[in-house]
């Protein structure tokens, strides 16, 4: 019972437990949540599981959030969210539809080395979406992805750059040839 006591004499000496936490302190901060990594992005603070979770984001269809923190990753040098980043300016999510920047994305990644960038542009190189028509060079690019061990440019690649392959017919009309 003496123990009990100064225990609670103990305890009501020091005052509550809030005056202990040091003014402007988070007692119990976010982790792990949407919250947190638009936070950390916000900050300037990008590191590769803050920017993969990018793709958690616009999956859950919260394209904004998704593009905010994929635009701050790509301009930190991360050449996945550059992809994710063209990926969202060629299917206007988050914003209106942009070929044009979605080929400045993935030309960027490209030159970053990035074998998916490599992919991506060399098929907007040789479609000329979003950028100036250059077929030899858009192979070239998808070549070098295949060297690199980039199954789907193998595969297009094997196929004799058959554009079906890579991309569902139902989408040829977004493809097509302005003139």
């Amino acid at each position: 019972m003496l123990k009990y006591a100064v225990f609670v004499a103990a305890t009501l000496a020091t005052g509550p437990v809030s005056a202990q936490i040091e003014p402007g302190g988070t007692l119990n901060p976010e982790e792990m949540t949407v919250n947190r990594v638009m936070e950390n992005i916000r900050m300037g603070k990008t590191d590769m599981a803050t920017c993969a979770a990018g793709y958690f984001i616009t999956k859950a269809g919260r394209h904004k959030l998704a593009r905010e923190l994929f635009e701050v990753c790509a301009r930190a040098g991360y050449t996945g969210s550059m992809t994710w980043m063209s990926q969202m300016e060629n299917n206007g999510l988050g914003a209106s539809e942009n070929p044009d920047a979605a080929a400045d994305w993935d030309k960027r990644a490209a030159e970053a080395g990035d074998p998916i960038g490599k992919f991506n542009h060399g098929i907007n190189l040789m479609r000329g979406h979003g950028t100036a028509r250059n077929e030899a060079l858009g192979r070239r690019m998808i070549d070098e992805a295949a060297r690199e061990g980039l199954a789907p440019a193998q595969v297009f690649r094997d196929s004799g750059y058959d554009f079906d392959v890579v991309t569902p017919d139902a989408d040829n009309w977004k493809y097509a040839p302005l003139f």
